[in-house]
């Protein structure tokens, strides 16, 4: 499902990382708790995510601010899965921070 943002300009984070093979059911109710809780965040406008079949992922969540994105980062239940991706879920990953200057949609 596409992520229903505002006009531009707005914030993207793009995270694309790469997948263990442990815990999979812990990961997945996991990061549907963190999306929960992102979506409760001020300034959080949406999120597009997919993995392929080897592991390989790629999330987009969307904010209307740095400040926004800087909170979510710092948020204390964000940052205990934080570690726990980077310990136990994740082989590698980065994360890109961008400003949307323009969009396109066709639906």
């Amino acid at each position: 499902m596409f992520a229903n943002t505002p006009e531009p300009p707005y914030y993207a984070v793009i995270f694309t990382s790469q997948r263990t093979e442990k815990d999979d059911e812990g990961y997945e109710r996991t990061a549907n708790l963190m999306v929960d809780r992102a979506s409760k965040q001020e300034g959080f406008l949406g999120v597009e995510s997919s993995r392929d079949k080897d592991g390989l992922g790629i999330t987009v969540s969307y904010w209307d601010s740095l400040d926004a994105i800087k909170n979510w980062k710092e948020n204390n239940s964000h940052k205990k899965v934080q570690e726990k991706g980077k310990n136990d879920w994740y082989s590698g990953y980065t994360t890109r921070i961008c400003k949307v200057e323009r969009d396109y949609t066709s639906i």
